[in-house]
């Protein structure tokens, strides 16, 4: 407990020069950013300590989504969270100096998809910069929307990918195990086969059945449906998946599987060692890969709109004289249906 306080006397010492409350009397701009917090100890009691005495803002960030999430009940009425999910097509533009200029939905609520003329504006904006969007769509394709992959552009991907399952996936799967039911470890085995399961289903919605059935054959263990969703749920919650459940609507019980989304396509790339190119002109000459590209496709689609802040996403699955909709979003009471179609020629 005393390390995080030492460091606040410290900034408080040699940064600010006063004390937090008095540099808020005297309306100075008292603000403590902390960067990996769920690496120290006890951080969430220490800082809500923190936020208790002094008037402060405090901006806290992490790379671990469920660890973060673990200290969230001390810190209850008192912290708001914003996920920072992986580069959008305007920021990997600006990375690799694409002049495709500023995203057409800035972070200022959600209103402007309840109107037609907001769609229409992105298909005008997909015309008239075609050349810049193919360039930056060319360059998530081929590495994915992780900062590391854009910034070393050089970097062979064989390299990236070894990275990318070092720092992301492994790290997740086996430091984060630690963060079980009742200090319970999670088996990691199935925790991999789990994940290598969910790249080979992105952008579909396979049964708990179905998983069980596959990691049955693949580990030769008995495991229930019931542990499945828990895994999944667990993957989830690390932010290595986006999980879309299926609409709730008229009071009917829900029925169908949750929608498996990848954070990032990039991932499935490096861990199943297998790159399936979105890229139109990448595709085109690799046709046999066209299948697993439309899915993929739905994948990034659902990813991305998990990221906007506010926006309740679902899918439907197809019922008796009702067609699937890949994608519901929701805003108020407001409900607009998103198709996702990912090939040359759409059949009307």
């Amino acid at each position: 407990m005393r390390r995080f306080g030492y460091r606040i006397e410290w900034f408080e010492t040699n940064v600010l020069q006063s004390s937090l409350n008095q540099a808020a009397h005297d309306q100075k701009p008292a603000f403590i950013f902390l960067d990996e917090v769920q690496n120290l100890e006890s951080w969430a009691p220490q800082l809500k300590f923190l936020v208790d005495t002094s008037t402060v803002q405090v901006v806290v960030a992490g790379s671990s989504a469920l660890r973060i999430e673990a200290g969230r009940d001390s810190l209850a009425g008192r912290i708001g969270t914003l996920e920072a999910g992986t580069l959008s097509l305007s920021e990997i533009a600006s990375l690799r100096n694409i002049p495709l200029g500023n995203p057409i939905l800035r972070d200022n609520g959600l209103e402007p998809l309840t109107h037609l003329d907001f769609w229409h504006s992105i298909r005008e904006q997909g015309v008239t910069r075609a050349a810049e969007r193919n360039a930056a769509f060319a360059a998530f394709s081929d590495r994915g929307g992780y900062p590391l992959a854009h910034q070393r552009a050089e970097v062979p991907w064989e390299h990236l990918a070894d990275q990318l399952n070092e720092t992301v996936i492994r790290r997740v799967i086996q430091h984060d195990l630690r963060i079980g039911d009742r200090g319970r470890k999670r088996d990691a085995a199935l925790l991999e086969e789990l994940f290598r399961l969910a790249c080979r289903y992105a952008g579909q919605s396979p049964s708990a059945d179905l998983l069980g059935r596959e990691v049955k054959r693949a580990l030769r263990a008995n495991v229930g449906v019931q542990r499945v969703n828990h895994y999944l749920r667990f993957l989830g919650d690390t932010l290595l998946l986006r999980l879309i459940p299926p609409l709730e609507i008229r009071l009917k019980r829900r029925r169908g599987s949750t929608k498996i989304c990848l954070c990032d396509h990039s991932l499935r790339a490096s861990w199943l060692q297998e790159r399936v190119p979105l890229n139109p002109e990448r595709l085109k000459a690799e046709p046999h890969l066209t299948t697993p590209a439309g899915h993929l496709a739905e994948s990034v689609t659902g990813a991305t709109l998990s990221t906007i802040n506010g926006l309740d996403l679902a899918h439907f699955p197809e019922r008796r004289d009702e067609p699937e909709v890949d994608f519901i979003l929701t805003i108020g009471a407001t409900r607009i249906p998103l198709e996702v179609k990912y090939q040359r020629t759409i059949d009307p």
